[in-house]
């Protein structure tokens, strides 16, 4: 038997607190929608529980009943994996913001998932250690949503992933048991069930703990911002560098359209007259980063860099990486919308990659900012639109999909830290054959049998594949027919 929103609303009354229940419109609002805010929807209600207890009670109710449930955590996701479900509980974890232990000896943290990223590295800054992912939204995003996508940042080249950075696990099942994936060591028997967690969007469990791994602050880090007349000259100085064998901190591009929206935005001091610019950070003691230094300055000299300037301190070291960081709302200030991308690609294709998005702007009529991970091939296409253009969102969507399917063809995948979620939903079925569509639901079965947490999300149904499918050999579409497959 179905029940009735009045019902739902009345068992959670019983488990919560009647301000940690919200159903009123005016109260549903703030949570109709992630990053992607071209997708909307009003949960039925919202539930805001204290204590790992009441989630247990709360996920136990949902589960009995054939209740939906989103998780959700600070709704900075860029793929809409935090779009409520309008019959059923969108559960807050925003009370769950402490940092519960920290031992220095063994550079771990136990954190609960409502904690920002950033206050991890701020509360551990005068043990001399710090928490290595830095998504650009670091100072807001929350280390629960960051597992659940697996988020990187820009010094993930060096240091890894979430996935690399983490030690252990508490998540509610829907059901309402307390698991614990992972152990206090670095390495446990049996399937590795914490890498199967991160990133799984929220479809496996409910994380309530995270133990994240704690890195010692390097003695010297220092950035290299090298200027370029032409970006795919950029690009190939990417790969130039790492076929040097030298891993940097991070590596990132921006060309010319972010680089003069986000100079104007912070004043970081980048030539504006350049068609790409590189950041690359070299972190170490003081006497292997001294010699990667020159060595990067020639490689980027023989690579065609227009321009090389190496920050004198840390105050400009700093404020080259607040320009990056603040590129995604820097393009926000000179286009009424914009679309986010996030594909990855093997290094060496990024320099014909940079050309077909150009071609592909061209063909859309939209202007593209790009902004790379570039060290390892995670790229963040930003294309501005309008979407009080009739018509104008929908072309967006189409070209961000061809960039994502562009991505696949030569090798790479559709994304690198924002997840699938709705976004990207139908290019799942251009990654990945029905064979293996088929394992990921037999994973997600084993977790939660009914479909309950956060459903229609990341993993597409085959027969959404076959309409997918249908619709491109309609339209006759073959693309990028010129490239040379992975």
């Amino acid at each position: 038997m179905t029940l009735h929103k009045q019902e739902i609303i009345k068992a959670l009354l019983d488990i919560l607190p009647g301000e940690a229940v919200l159903f009123e419109e005016e109260d549903l609002h703030p949570y109709e929608c992630d990053g992607l805010s071209a997708y909307r929807r009003l949960p039925m209600v919202v539930a805001l529980p204290g204590t790992v207890e009441q989630v247990q009670q709360v996920l136990a109710f949902c589960s009995r009943n054939d209740v939906a449930v989103v998780a959700r955590g600070a709704g900075t996701g860029l793929s809409g994996g935090a779009l409520p479900h309008e019959e059923g509980v969108l559960l807050s974890l925003a009370k769950f913001n402490d940092i519960l232990d920290v031992d220095a000896g063994a550079r771990v943290a136990r954190v609960q998932p409502g904690v920002r990223n950033l206050a991890i590295s701020q509360a551990v800054d005068a043990l001399g250690l710090y928490y290595a992912p830095d998504p650009s939204s670091q100072i807001a995003c929350t280390i629960g949503g960051n597992v659940a996508e697996n988020s990187g940042g820009v010094h993930c080249l060096k240091y890894g992933l979430t996935v690399h950075n983490i030690q252990q696990l508490k998540i509610v099942t829907i059901e309402g048991e307390l698991l614990t994936i992972g152990n206090s060591g670095l390495d446990s028997a049996g399937y590795d069930l914490l890498a199967l967690m991160t990133g799984s969007e929220g479809m496996l469990g409910v994380i309530v703990e995270v133990t994240v791994k704690l890195l010692p602050k390097p003695e010297r880090a220092q950035v290299v911002l090298a200027a370029f007349d032409d970006v795919v000259k950029a690009g190939a100085a990417v790969g130039n560098i790492i076929a040097e064998g030298i891993i940097p901190a991070g590596l990132e591009m921006m060309d010319k359209l972010a680089i003069k929206a986000a100079e104007d935005f912070v004043h970081a001091g980048y030539p504006t007259d350049a068609e790409a610019i590189l950041l690359c950070e070299l972190d170490g003691t003081n006497k292997e980063v001294s010699e990667q230094i020159l060595r990067v300055r020639e490689i980027l000299q023989e690579s065609g860099a227009s321009e090389i300037r190496t920050a004198k301190n840390e105050q400009e070291r700093l404020i080259f990486w607040k320009g990056r960081k603040a590129a995604f709302p820097a393009v926000g200030r000179i286009s009424p919308d914009y679309y986010c991308m996030d594909g990855t690609i093997p290094r060496k294709r990024l320099p014909e990659v940079l050309k077909n998005i150009a071609d592909l702007s061209k063909k859309y009529d939209l202007p593209v900012a790009n902004v790379f991970h570039a060290g390892d091939g995670n790229l963040h296409p930003l294309i501005l639109y309008d979407a009080n253009k009739p018509g104008e969102l929908e072309r967006t969507e189409e070209f961000g999909g061809k960039i994502l399917e562009l991505c696949v063809a030569v090798g790479g995948t559709i994304t690198g830290e924002h997840g699938v979620g709705i976004e990207k939903i139908n290019q799942m079925c251009v990654q990945f054959e029905s064979a293996e569509l088929t394992q990921f639901h037999a994973v997600k079965h084993a977790f939660d049998s009914k479909g309950l947490l956060n459903p229609g999300k990341a993993v597409p149904t085959l027969h959404r594949c076959a309409e997918f499918g249908a619709m491109h050999i309609h339209h006759g579409e073959m693309p990028f027919p010129d490239l040379e497959r992975f």
